[in-house]
C-alpha cells in the first residue's frame, strides 16, 4: 500500500510538476475542495434560471454538473491551471430572460448561439487573436462589463426575493417584505453577507442550503405548501444519465435562426458576440489578474500557457452547449479561495472537478432547492463583482461615463449585449470630445462602427 501511495505520489508530480510549483498533493487537494465549495453554488442556481427559457431542470442540472466537472478537468491536464471552469452566472439570466425571452429563440436556437460563440473562441485561441482584441480594449469597458453584470444578476436575485417587485406607474417599487418568503429571502442575505465577512468557505452554499431547511418549516401563502418539499424518491439519486440528461443534450438547434425578421437576425448575431465577448473576456481578465496576484507571471510578464488555458475555456464552452446549458467560463473569484489555500496547479482544478461529478449522485438535494434560497446567492455574486470598479477612474468623466453606461443599462434593460454596445458607443464618443483619439484603438472603432450599424438597422426595424 506504502509503495502504490508513492507511486500515486510520483505520477502527481510528474503530471503536474508539485514541486516545481512549491507545493504537494496534500495542499492541492484542500484547495480544490476549497474551490469546489465556493462555486457548486452554480448546479443549484444554474437549473432555476434556465428554467424560464423552458428547460427541464434535472437535465439542466446534469448538465451543469458535466459541464462544470468535464470543463475543470481538461483545464487542469491540459493546461496546468487552478481555474475552475462552469457556466457563467449572468450569461444563464441573459440566455434565460433575453435570447429566448426577448428575441422569443427558443431555448434550442438559444444553445446554438453558444455553440457558434463557443467555435469561434476556438478558432481565435488557434490563431491568438484573442489576446490583441483583449489588449486594445479599453481597461474602463473591460471592467465595467463584469459590474453590469454583476447588478445584472444582483438585479434578478431581488426581484426572485420579491425584494423588488413592478409597478405600472413607476416601474419598480419594494416588495411586501411581510411575506414569508420575502422575509426568509432577507434572512438569507444578511446570513451569508456575514459568514463571507467572517471568511466562512463555501459561505454562499451554506446560505442556500440553511434557507432549503428553513424552507420546511415556512408555508409559501399562494400555494399553501412549504416552500420547500422533499424529494419523491429520497435524498440519493442514481439516475441513467442517458435518460436524465436527454430532454438538453444534442438539443440545440439553429433552424429559423438566421431567416427570422430583420430585427431577430440582428438580435441573434449580437447575442452570439456577447456570448462571446463576455467568455473571452472574463477568460482573459482571469487569467491576467488572478495570476499576476498568484505569481504565475515570468519574469517578462508574460503567463505561460495562456493559450492552453482559454483553448480549454473555447471548448468548455461548446462542449456545454452540446450538454445543453449556457457558456462555459473561468470562474475566477472562486478560483482565487483555491489559490489562497496554496493551491498552484491543474491538480486544483481536476479535484474541483471531480467534486462536480460526484453532485450528480445528489441531484435531488439540488433540484428540490427553492428560488428565495438561490435569491441571496445571486446578490452576493453581485456585489463581488463590483470590485472591478474600484481600478477604474471615475473622476474623470470621459471614463466614468462608459462605465456608466454599461452598469445601468444592462439591468434595466435585461440586456448584456445592449450594455456593451452603449458602453462602447460612450467611451468613443468620450475620447473624441475630451480631444483624445489617440486613446481609441483600431478595434474599438471598428466595434464603434459594427454598433452604430447595429443600432441603426434596430431603430429602422422596429
Amino acid at each position: 500500500m506504502e509503495l502504490s501511495t508513492c507511486s500515486n505520489k510520483g505520477l502527481l508530480e510528474r503530471m503536474f510538476k508539485l514541486a516545481e510549483k512549491g507545493t504537494n498533493v496534500k495542499t492541492e487537494i484542500l484547495a480544490g475542495i476549497t474551490t469546489f465549495l465556493t462555486c457548486v453554488y452554480i448546479v443549484a442556481v444554474n437549473p432555476a434560471i434556465l428554467a424560464n427559457a423552458g428547460m427541464d431542470t434535472k437535465a439542466v442540472f446534469w448538465a451543469t454538473a458535466l459541464a462544470a466537472g468535464l470543463g475543470s478537468i481538461f483545464m487542469g491536464l491540459y493546461a496546468n491551471f487552478p481555474f475552475a471552469l462552469a457556466p457563467a452566472m449572468g450569461l444563464n439570466a441573459y440566455f434565460a430572460f433575453y435570447v429566448v425571452g426577448v428575441l422569443n429563440l427558443s431555448w434550442q436556437n438559444a444553445l446554438g448561439c453558444v455553440l457558434i460563440s463557443g467555435i469561434a473562441f476556438i478558432i481565435l485561441s488557434l490563431f491568438n487573436i484573442q489576446e490583441r482584441i483583449v489588449n486594445e480594449m479599453p481597461h474602463c469597458i473591460k471592467n465595467s462589463v463584469g459590474a453590469g453584470i454583476g447588478f445584472f444578476i444582483a438585479f434578478i436575485g431581488l426581484a426572485q426575493a420579491g425584494i423588488v417587485v413592478s409597478n405600472k406607474d413607476t416601474l419598480l417599487q419594494m416588495g411586501n417584505l411581510g411575506n414569508p418568503g420575502t422575509l426568509l429571502a432577507l434572512l438569507g442575505i444578511a446570513l451569508t453577507a456575514v459568514l463571507i465577512i467572517k471568511r466562512i468557505r463555501g459561505a454562499i452554499l451554506i446560505g442556500i442550503l440553511a434557507i432549503t431547511v428553513a424552507g420546511f418549516f415556512v408555508k409559501n401563502p399562494a400555494t399553501g405548501m412549504s416552500y420547500t418539499q422533499l424529494p419523491a424518491g429520497g435524498m440519493l439519486a442514481f439516475d441513467n444519465p442517458v435518460q436524465a440528461l436527454a430532454p438538453t443534450f444534442g438539443q440545440l438547434s439553429f433552424a429559423g435562426m438566421f431567416d427570422s425578421s430583420g430585427i431577430v437576425l440582428l438580435g441573434v448575431l449580437f447575442a452570439i458576440f456577447s456570448f462571446l465577448f463576455v467568455d473571452l473576456f472574463d477568460g482573459i481578465g482571469v487569467l491576467v489578474g488572478v495570476s499576476a496576484k498568484a505569481g504565475f507571471l515570468n519574469e517578462k510578464g508574460e503567463l505561460p500557457n495562456a493559450g492552453k488555458a482559454l483553448f480549454a475555456t473555447a471548448c468548455s464552452a461548446a462542449g456545454g452547449a452540446v450538454l445543453g446549458t449556457n457558456t462555459v467560463c473561468i470562474y475566477g473569484a472562486e478560483s482565487t479561495t483555491g489559490i489562497a489555500e496554496g493551491g498552484r496547479t491543474g491538480l486544483v482544478a481536476v479535484v474541483a472537478g471531480a467534486l462536480f461529478i460526484l453532485c450528480l449522485f445528489f441531484s435531488p438535494v439540488f433540484l428540490m432547492i427553492p428560488a428565495i434560497a438561490t435569491a441571496p446567492a445571486l446578490v452576493m455574486i453581485g456585489v463581488f463583482m463590483m470590485e472591478p470598479l474600484k481600478s477604474v477612474d471615475l473622476q474623470d468623466f470621459a471614463i466614468a461615463f462608459p462605465v456608466f453606461l454599461a452598469v445601468m443599462i444592462m439591468p434595466f434593460t435585461y440586456s448584456i449585449a445592449h450594455g456593451i454596445l452603449f458602453s462602447v458607443l460612450g467611451y468613443t464618443l468620450a475620447q473624441v470630445a475630451a480631444g483624445n483619439r489617440k486613446n481609441i484603438s483600431a478595434t474599438v472603432w471598428v466595434l464603434t462602427v459594427i454598433f452604430i450599424i447595429y443600432l441603426t438597422l434596430e431603430i429602422i426595424l422596429k
